[in-house]
């Protein structure tokens, strides 16, 4: 079960880092957002990311193994970019439809997956 709040925990956590990361992209079209400074924009992004610490944090200590966890440190990492690669491709399906997924993105994101078999490989 720690293993399966683990994963949830990562979940949320990417959500909200890219939207952290990226929505601001989005917003640029946004009359009110568009006429933010850089700085603003920061405090924006760094808001949401507050969201994004509030369920990592959580996760890496459920999951861990040295605190009762199923995973090793190795297998964390590999976890959150897996997840958080797949969250960007989604965001990027919905929200930046000008910007096609493509074969070369298929291939890495499959090369991901076997970083993610190998590392859980005993």
């Amino acid at each position: 079960m720690k293993g399966f709040y683990t994963i949830l925990l990562l979940l949320c956590s990417n959500v909200f880092m890219t939207l952290a990361w990226y929505s601001h992209l989005k917003l640029q079209s946004v009359s009110w957002f568009s006429k933010l400074s850089i700085p603003l924009v920061i405090l924006f992004s760094w808001g949401i990311a507050l969201f994004e610490y509030c369920c990592q944090v959580p996760a890496n200590r459920i999951g861990f193994s040295g605190n009762g966890g199923p995973f090793n440190i190795w297998q964390l990492k590999v976890i959150q970019e897996a997840v958080s690669l797949t969250v960007f491709t989604v965001f990027m399906l919905i929200f930046f439809k000008d910007q096609p997924l493509r074969v070369n993105h298929l291939i890495g994101f499959a090369l991901l997956v076997l970083a993610v078999y190998f590392l859980f490989k005993k």
